[in-house]
């Protein structure tokens, strides 16, 4: 079952504390978005990456790329202000009505065995998601005070990829861009069209890197995975 995925890869990743794109700094041996596009480069049922990154990490990306022997990336567009942004104007590339994945670049730990049933998923239902269940209490407040506690049993955490017909993407961004309206993630733009979004159970290794302590969690599941070969 074909797909071709957007890594949305223009963030800047301030709460990393770098001082540069995050998607850049190493785990182990590789750039974490080296990573996350290998995931891809090795599937194949994935027939094109798309990247939206900032133009000044355009070079650096492109000389990291030839290293590694990516050869799956079909293009690389400008990101926009918003992530929401930068997925619209890779979307707008994809021909066709088949579906594409839109992935966190900063999640390299996604595997194979979780893509080919979301792919599937979105097939057959137009749009899906990975997430898994939350696993703590999670309360509502107002200000620092608790003002509910939520029912954690219908409680999902939504991870990427998310899966979509093109069509569908498409027609959810082109709605949030005359509608003005910033989504949480692409799936929130697809429910405001009145269309199902179907979950598909994740895993809790399927991480976002986002602060440097996630940095420590990344390296735990790259040996944990190492002593599992």
């Amino acid at each position: 079952m074909n797909y071709q995925v957007i890594l949305p890869a223009a963030g800047q990743g301030k709460r990393m504390g770098a001082g540069k794109n995050k998607l850049l700094l190493k785990i182990g041996e590789m750039p974490v978005f080296i990573h996350t596009i290998k995931v891809f480069e090795n599937d194949p049922d994935c027939t094109g990456i798309i990247l939206a990154i900032n133009s000044q990490d355009e070079q650096e990306m492109s000389v990291l790329l030839k290293e590694h022997n990516i050869t799956k990336v079909d293009a690389m567009v400008e990101g926009g202000k918003e992530r929401q942004h930068s997925v619209y104007n890779a979307a707008k590339t994809i021909a066709g009505d088949g579906v594409v994945l839109v992935h966190d670049a900063a999640r390299p730990f996604v595997g194979q065995e979780l893509i080919r049933p979301l792919v599937k998923t979105a097939e057959e239902k137009g749009s899906a998601v990975l997430a898994v269940p939350l696993k703590d209490t999670v309360k509502k407040a107002d200000g620092n005070l608790v003002a509910e506690t939520l029912e954690r049993s219908g409680l999902w955490a939504v991870q990427t990829p998310q899966a979509f017909r093109i069509s569908v993407l498409l027609e959810a961004h082109r709605r949030a861009l005359e509608e003005k309206y910033l989504g949480t993630d692409d799936a929130s733009l697809v429910e405001r069209l009145g269309k199902e979004v179907v979950i598909v159970e994740g895993n809790y290794d399927n991480i976002k890197l986002t602060t440097p302590e996630d940095l420590y969690f990344a390296e735990a599941i790259i040996k944990k995975r190492e002593k599992q070969k």
